[in-house]
């Protein structure tokens, strides 16, 4: 069995992310994690069918769409949890478009009268919009279809939830509620050799259980180790793109005589490599 340097999975690969949430054994998980983000609005979800997470519109020109995870509550209201691990353009556009889906499928039913049941859409997000960089403190944002001049709900069927989570810095000292705890772990599980004393509760108990790559099975072990390939491979790529870019920007910079303080701040770059290409 190959040796991991970390004990739990990374949510952040496709295999760990649907191994915590998408398997039915743990649905108690994903039902959890649901009920603590819409409480205040959705009341207690009682239970949740997975249901197939690839669907096709309505013409043979429509495009497909595969979500990361869909599920339906007791009273027929349907749930997309999408997990975005790079920065995509129109990514936005695209967590519309995908709610598109469980809308037209509503149509179905023969005696159908337009009444919808309500389609939450969740992202949980490995990275930062462009817009939202200035603004370090809120990670959450909740989005629905309001009016622009007074603010108020117009739809209230139609919810967009945007997490992002480099925003989340809380140490394990600084939880206060029970959601800070599932961010919490969201962001660090990888990173943790234990259970820590203040996440010591039944789902999070399971959760770190089903998260330890000592209790898998070859076949687990292989599936998870492509797909913390596939997430290595694709960061490396990204970061490495981001420093040549910022390596050119500097470039462009330092041949204008711009302090070396103001390129760092500008670029992200260290003095030291900033001086390196001088």
């Amino acid at each position: 069995m190959t040796e991991f340097a970390e004990k739990y999975i990374n949510p952040f690969t496709d295999y760990g992310f649907k191994k915590l949430f998408g398997e039915e054994p743990n649905k108690d998980l994903l039902l959890d994690f649901l009920n603590v983000l819409l409480k205040e609005e959705q009341g207690e979800i009682k239970d949740l069918t997975y249901l197939k997470g690839e669907q096709l519109g309505t013409g043979e020109v429509d495009r497909k769409a595969i979500f990361d995870l869909y599920c339906e509550n007791e009273k027929g209201e349907k749930f997309i949890v999408e997990l975005q691990k790079t920065k995509q353009n129109y990514f936005k556009d695209r967590t519309v478009y995908y709610s598109t889906f469980p809308i037209r499928e509503q149509a179905k039913r023969a005696d159908w009268n337009y009444e919808l049941k309500a389609v939450y859409t969740i992202a949980i997000l490995d990275f930062v919009f462009d817009e939202d960089k200035n603004d370090p403190a809120k990670f959450r944002y909740d989005i629905k279809l309001t009016d622009t001049e007074t603010k108020e709900v117009f739809y209230n069927k139609l919810t967009f939830i945007y997490l992002e989570m480099p925003k989340f810095n809380k140490t394990v000292d600084e939880l206060e509620t029970r959601f800070d705890k599932w961010l919490y772990v969201i962001r660090n599980l990888n990173r943790l050799d234990k259970v820590p004393d203040k996440l010591r509760e039944r789902v999070f108990n399971k959760l770190f259980e089903t998260a330890e790559i000592a209790r898998f099975t070859p076949d687990q072990v292989r599936f998870y180790e492509d797909s913390l390939k596939y997430y290595r491979d694709m960061k490396n790529s990204l970061d490495t793109a981001k420093e040549e870019k910022a390596l050119e920007i500097a470039k462009e910079l330092l041949k204008n005589g711009v302090d070396l303080d103001i390129i760092s701040k500008a670029t992200g770059l260290t003095r030291e490599q900033i001086e390196r290409i001088k």
